[in-house]
Formats: C-alpha cells, structure tokens, sequence
C-alpha cells in the first residue's frame, strides 16, 4: 500500500501545474522569483495596490524627501495620461506613513457655477476639504461679512482646521487647469496660496500645511512672481518611460520582449506610460502580436484609434491647434510655432518642446495627423472628413488637458 501511495506522488510531480496564457513565468529582475502578474485594462489613476506601476526612482525619491518637509509645496507637471495623478496617490499614502492626514481636491468635480464668484468658490474649497477630513462644515460661524474672502478663506484653515486635527495637513489639488480660464478667480485663489506657503518660514501653524500642485498645461495668467505658487517649491515633470523601464513592464505582463521588440515598439509610441501599456495589455489578453499592432497603430481599427480620433476631435475645433500640428508632423526636424500653441500642443502630449522649437510626440501622432492633413494651397487644418464623430464633439476647454464636452470657447487671448 505504502509503495502505490509512493508510485501516485511521483507521477503527480511529475505532472507541469498549468499556467494561464497571459501569466508567463518571466520575472522583471527587481520582483521576487516565479512572481506574475494578473495583466489590468489601463485607464486612469494606476491602483495604488496595482503591480503595474512603474516608479520613477530619482523623482520619486525626490518628493517623498519634499513632503516630509513643514511647509512644503510640489508642483507635478505632465500632458495628459503621463501618471500626474498616479505619482500625486503614492505621494499621499507616503506621507499617511509619516503621520499626516491627506485630502484631495479634484476641480473636475466642481459645479461650474462654483467658478463665477470668489466667494462661493472658497466656501466650496472649504467645505470640500471639511467634509473629507469628516468634521463639521463651519463656513456660517466662521465666515464673516465684514472680512474679505481670502481673509476668510485663510482664518478658516488658520484658526479651525489646522488646529483641529492638529497634525500636518497635506493638501493635493488636482486638475487645477479647471481654474485657470476663470482670470478673476485664478489671480486671488493662486496668490492665496502662494501666502500660505509663504506662511509656513512665519507661523509654527502653517508649518503643518503641505501642498501638492498638479496641472497640464504651462502656466499663462498673468501672476506675478511674489503672488505665484507656480514659481516656488518643487517642480517636477513627469518624463517617458526608457527603454528598461518598457522592459520591465512587458515582464509584468508576463511577456518575453527581446530589445529589439521594445525599441519597435518605442519607434512607434515613444515610452508614453498609456500607449504602452495598452499594447502591451491587448498582446498580453487579446491575441494580438505586436507586428499587428504596429500595422494597424495608425489606423481606425487600430487599438489606439478612441485615442487618437479624441484628439482629432478637439484639433477640428481649435483650428489655430489644428494648423499649427499641421506644421509640425509635415516637417521631418523640430519647427518654430506660436508659443502659446506650442504650450497647448505639448500639454496634450502630442509634441515636445525642444527649446523654442517643437517636434512631434511620437511617430504615432505623425503618421496619423500626416494622413489628415489636407495639402491644398489654402492650408486648410486638419478635418475630421468621414471620420466625424456621433453626438457632441469633445473639445479641450482654454487650458485644459482633460478633453471634456464644453462649450467652444477660442483662443482669443494668444
């Protein structure tokens, strides 16, 4: 009996346990051994429990360094789905592991009529950052008829929240952009933050308070140097993935990409975080090989085709954006455009600037854009032709980088 129970366990060690198509055994070199990893549909915020975040040591080490700091201001800078909001959650959650509490204020969620008054529009910061430290809104008690806003605004913290929790307050805003068209509102609101941090080298209370900035676009309204937040603190943009790190994440996925592989597709869509990542995801589930992708990448059955036709649909309604693109992917060397829209362009990520001159983002964009551009004589901009969308177009709102469905509002003041 005891040699038959013998012969059965070593036939079953014998036998290979199965492993899922997509959860190849091929570590990245800086994970534990026979490590894999559950491939995720990229999209958003990368989870803070998500193993497919790559780290940017030298920055990150930077702002973690930075936020444990009393009084500290960062300011994270990058074009659309670059990681800003991914890097902003890891920022938080580390200083939570130093002892401080964390709010994030996302302007996405502000109503538009927030927008239109100084005053509503600080009572609403306050409450917002009230409500998600969960304690008791005070604006009736607290906000005086006789003091100004900002007066208020600052008495609020001063007086109620930062001595209530009584410990460091790191404040993350998010899709600051939002507030920049609003002049009126981005001068006072700007330049009262720019007081705060100021504050902190003064008052033992403001100490406390610690800032992160994130936005997408360079900064155009016009604040001066002394009322500027923009101009102090940590600046930190947010750079491409390299050719290691690209490595590294195709592991991650369980895929076994030669160089060559990762400098194909690097030709293609650069190391930007989203683009490669969603190829990688659709090889790694979808049955699809990178030769495919890279064939159709430029197309209207491509996998990058939601993307790019967003894109499109904001160019056909900022014609001085659509031009000025034109400009640059029917030049093979960097070219010189309007600075405004050179910033507008790089905000959405489909150029880089390349010191007063700008080159196309990608090979991606210059494949597809070259396609849509007309060559007549009269240079007309980019056109959607039959690939106009159904419904409401999606237009990028004067120094958003977040496409949203608004109003056409031009770009008058450029």
């Amino acid at each position: 009996m005891i040699q038959k129970v013998h012969s059965v366990l070593e036939k079953l060690s014998e036998v290979e346990s199965p492993t899922h198509s997509f959860s190849r055994e091929i570590p990245p070199s800086n994970f534990e051994p026979k490590m894999t990893f559950q491939p995720e549909l990229p999209g958003g915020q990368v989870d803070l429990a998500s193993l497919f975040y790559i780290e940017r040591p030298a920055i990150e080490a930077r702002a973690y360094e930075e936020i444990a700091k009393p009084g500290s201001l960062i300011r994270i800078k990058a074009p659309w789905q670059m990681g800003k909001s991914s890097l902003m959650a890891r920022l938080m959650r580390h200083s939570e592991t130093l002892g401080c509490r964390s709010v994030l204020v996302n302007f996405e969620l502000a109503d538009s009529e927030v927008f239109s008054d100084l005053n509503e529009f600080l009572q609403w910061f306050c409450a917002t950052v009230t409500d998600d430290l969960q304690l008791p809104i005070e604006l009736d008690e607290r906000w005086s008829k006789y003091l100004g806003s900002k007066k208020n605004c600052t008495n609020y913290f001063e007086k109620y929240l930062l001595p209530k929790i009584n410990t460091p307050l790191v404040l993350a805003l998010d899709e600051v952009d939002r507030i920049f068209p609003h002049e009126k509102i981005a001068d006072d609101f700007f330049g009262l933050l720019r007081a705060w941090h100021e504050k902190a080298k003064q008052s033992e209370i403001w100490k406390n308070f610690r800032l992160i900035i994130i936005h997408g676009t360079e900064v155009y309204i016009p604040l001066s140097n002394d009322q500027s937040p923009f101009n102090v603190g940590l600046p930190i943009e947010l750079s491409e993935f390299e050719a290691h790190q690209v490595h590294d994440l195709a592991q991650r996925h369980g895929l076994d990409f030669s160089p060559n592989q990762v400098e194909q597709l690097m030709a293609m869509v650069g190391g930007h975080p989203h683009l490669v990542r969603l190829a990688l995801y659709k090889i790694a589930c979808c049955d699809i090989t990178l030769e495919q992708i890279l064939a159709e990448a430029p197309t209207q059955t491509g996998i990058y085709a939601d993307h790019l036709r967003l894109h499109l649909s904001n160019l056909e309604k900022y014609p001085e954006l659509a031009q000025a693109l034109k400009q640059v992917v029917e030049s093979d060397t960097p070219v010189q455009v309007q600075s405004a829209l050179a910033f507008k362009l790089n905000s959405m990520g489909l150029v880089k600037l390349q010191g007063n001159e700008v080159s196309i983002g990608c090979d991606l964009y210059r494949q597809y854009f070259r396609d849509r551009t007309q060559s007549s004589r009269n240079h007309q901009p980019l056109s959607l032709a039959s690939e106009r969308l159904k419904g409401p177009v999606c237009s990028l709102p004067e120094f958003n980088t977040r496409p949203r469905c608004l109003p056409k509002t031009a770009l008058h003041r450029f």
